[in-house]
């Protein structure tokens, strides 16, 4: 009964972060077994827990070079973590809990609601055998596809091979880790546009949110039967803001670039450079260029893209998309002389105004924190910093080349950039957060000057 006891006490945001660094800590372990390792190779335990913290938080910044130091059973070990960090630990923690055919409670619904930050606990449990479901038929296709293709294109002469390097390929481009096993992410392929139609899609469909690809099929289910659908505010904002988002940076990298990277480039070769990289920075971090050889205002641009990240509920980090559009909404709306916020016919509540802008300055202050921390402790150009630390935020895996140049301290600054991008700001916060006290008494209220 005491065990008990001592177990309600902690709250389902403590026992979800609980069962991420487990995980990390586990992986960790696992990624050093020798049978996971290229012959010869060897992995410390600093590189096997950037790599394990990478890969749960679905990042790809690496310290090794993958190809080099993992065999076959390795990166399919690396595949089950971008799934527990893509889809989520409850995703799979219901999957087993529905195949043992045990009862899912209301203490572990509360787990899934806020490993996958949902407001309520009606129709959690159809939420995840859908996500799994979809997740599944995606990473299939995706692995059909690509191993087919590689085939197809004399990539790998055998079917194994091809099929093996399609799975890596695909759960890592849709679960946006940002891993690759050619050494150089995807500048190989900088020239083959299928393959990187392929990977664009998949990116896509893994940052753009689980609830949006639900609420796709569900359409397309009442579509067959002649039923009405009306789509969420939030599958409205979260699709609007993804696509302004990458069309804004494909056509910013476009300007920033045309007399620079793409001077002598054709106008097919530009637009995928341009389309794929933007695309990328929602959370995938797969390349097919060297990002370092961009100018300056391409690598903050990205870097802002990075850290505004992906969908909530998705594979990625940042502050999430429907962050920024409620902020920009609510600007708009305070310059047109109004304290509501209305958007699509429905009125935002202030609660969710406050927590976007609460978010919004709790992650300017990590990443501000992690690069003057970095740029004091190893030196480096604060450009290049600041491109880092906003690609492990947003869980991203681009990089200008100085990860695996970081000193223990910097990398363990990268890890908890990281996996705080995995977990989320409002999860942090709400790791922090005591507990509610009721006030019986108010002070008096007084305005101060804000602003000028």
């Amino acid at each position: 009964m005491a065990v008990t006891d001592k177990r309600r006490r902690f709250s389902s945001v403590q026992i979800i972060v609980s069962f991420y660094l487990s995980a990390v800590l586990i992986s960790t372990l696992l990624l050093m077994l020798p049978i996971f390792h290229q012959p010869g190779a060897r992995l410390t335990f600093l590189d096997s827990l950037f790599t394990a913290s990478s890969a749960i938080s679905v990042t790809g910044l690496t310290v090794i070079a993958i190809h080099e130091v993992f065999n076959q059973w390795g990166l399919l070990l690396l595949t089950l973590l971008f799934q527990i960090g893509g889809i989520g630990i409850m995703t799979l923690g219901t999957f087993f809990w529905l195949v043992l055919r045990q009862r899912i409670g209301l203490e572990q619904r509360k787990w899934i609601a806020t490993d996958h930050n949902r407001p309520t606990l009606a129709g959690l449990v159809s939420l995840m055998r859908s996500i799994l479901l979809l997740a599944i038929f995606i990473e299939l296709a995706g692995t059909i596809m690509l191993g087919s293709y590689f085939l197809a294109a004399g990539y790998h002469a055998d079917w194994y091979t091809a099929y093996f390097h399609g799975f890596f390929a695909s759960v890592s481009a849709f679960t946006n880790a940002g891993f690759d096993i050619y050494g150089n992410s995807l500048i190989g392929f900088s020239h083959d546009y299928v393959f990187q139609l392929i990977h664009m899609v998949l990116m896509v469909l893994g940052a753009i949110g689980f609830p949006v690809l639900v609420e796709v099929k569900d359409y397309i289910a009442h579509r067959r039967l002649n039923r009405r659908f009306a789509f969420s505010l939030f599958t409205k904002i979260t699709t609007l803001t993804y696509l302004i988002l990458s069309v804004a940076g494909a056509l910013f990298f476009l300007l920033f670039e045309w007399d620079g990277f793409l001077a002598h480039k054709s106008w097919d070769e530009s637009l995928f450079f341009a389309l794929f990289q933007s695309l990328s920075t929602r959370s995938a971090g797969l390349t097919t260029m060297d990002v370092s050889v961009l100018s300056t205002p391409t690598l903050v641009m990205l870097s802002a893209l990075m850290f505004i990240g992906a969908s909530p509920n998705s594979v990625g980090g940042g502050i999430r998309t429907t962050t920024f559009f409620v902020m920009i909404a609510t600007v708009i709306a305070y310059m047109r002389g109004r304290k509501d916020v209305k958007v699509f016919g429905r009125e935002l509540e202030e609660d969710d105004i406050m927590r976007s802008f609460l978010v919004f300055f709790v992650a300017v202050s990590l990443v501000f924190a992690a690069i003057v921390l970095l740029v004091w402790i190893e030196g480096q150009p604060i450009q290049q910093v600041f491109f880092e630390v906003c690609s492990a935020f947003g869980t991203t895996g681009m990089s200008m080349g100085i990860t695996s140049e970081l000193s223990t301290s910097g990398r363990v600054i990268l890890i908890i950039t990281m996996l705080i991008g995995r977990i989320g700001i409002i999860s942090l916060l709400l790791l922090l957060k005591k507990d509610e006290r009721q006030i019986r008494y108010h002070y008096p209220k007084e305005r101060v000057i804000i602003g000028q």
